[in-house]
């Protein structure tokens, strides 16, 4: 597991737990121990399994963690998903925040599904964007990959992006891709079109990929039938599942929606448990 995401269940934690549980601590015994499971509460995909793992071996590594599913697979509302055994107070101090790592992820993970299903028998692949929440993007991003997405950019570092405020501070499309190019970073560059003229200049300028920002659909359709493979297009903004099929028809190489990770609905859990 990478090391940014067991700090950040470790700082989770420290943020929850504070000096002590005082309500578990005051009522539940050093010594006792108690087991239970966690059910889902409703139809989805299921994406953080190892994530809520991992918070309960940072309290007690001895705590007995069984997955009777893998992340990504699907389940129906009330399937068994996890049984748990080990001392009490661990159990008890880590509920909420396993829980709360397995909504998010699985919200995010069944939300990409939906729309992966949404644009099944197109050329279309479904990306993510860098819409996430802070301090949260590998687990975001992780979940979109476990729904059946794929990840964009992971952060500023690794592609050139060039959007509108980039082209307009440099005075065109054409400056901002030679600025671009002179620094010789040899990363993939990608440039926003507003317009058909836009998706044109790029194409002269034999960029890598172009993004169809808040295009119609019929101007998309026409920016594919210009392009005719000479560089990928991302279809962006707006995007639901009422559009995206429409949107994937087109023609064009990706879609990208940030509601994958910024609007998703938390997946819904319960952890039962019971004295041993």
């Amino acid at each position: 597991m990478q090391n940014e995401i067991i700090e950040h269940i470790k700082l989770a934690l420290r943020e929850d737990v504070g000096a002590g549980d005082a309500t578990t601590n005051s009522i539940v015994p050093a010594n006792a121990t108690m087991s239970g499971r966690i059910i889902a509460k409703q139809d989805g995909i299921i994406a953080g399994m190892e994530i809520a793992r991992a918070v309960f071996h940072q309290l007690d590594a001895e705590i007995r963690f069984d997955a009777l599913i893998q992340d990504g697979a699907g389940v129906t509302r009330g399937a068994e998903l996890i049984h748990l055994r080990g001392k009490a107070r661990p159990l008890l101090i880590g509920e909420r925040t396993a829980l709360n790592y397995l909504g998010r992820m699985s919200g995010v993970a069944t939300l990409t599904r939906q729309f992966v299903d949404a644009v099944s028998g197109t050329r279309a692949k479904i990306l993510d964007t860098r819409k996430t929440a802070p301090g949260l993007r590998a687990l975001d991003k992780l979940a979109v990959k476990l729904g059946g997405g794929e990840n964009h950019r992971i952060g500023l570092f690794d592609m050139i992006l060039i959007k509108d405020n980039h082209i307009d501070f440099a005075g065109g499309i054409a400056e901002a891709v030679r600025r671009a190019r002179e620094s010789h970073s040899g990363l993939e560059i990608e440039v926003e079109a507003r317009t058909l003229d836009d998706v044109k200049t790029a194409l002269n300028l034999r960029v890598e990929r172009i993004l169809l920002d808040n295009m119609s659909v019929d101007m998309m359709t026409r920016a594919v039938e210009m392009t005719n493979g000479r560089a990928k297009l991302e279809a962006s903004g707006n995007v639901t599942l009422e559009t995206v099929h429409a949107i994937a028809e087109t023609g064009v190489d990706y879609i990208s929606i940030g509601a994958l990770t910024h609007s998703a609905k938390v997946f819904d859990f319960s952890l039962q448990f019971k004295n041993q």
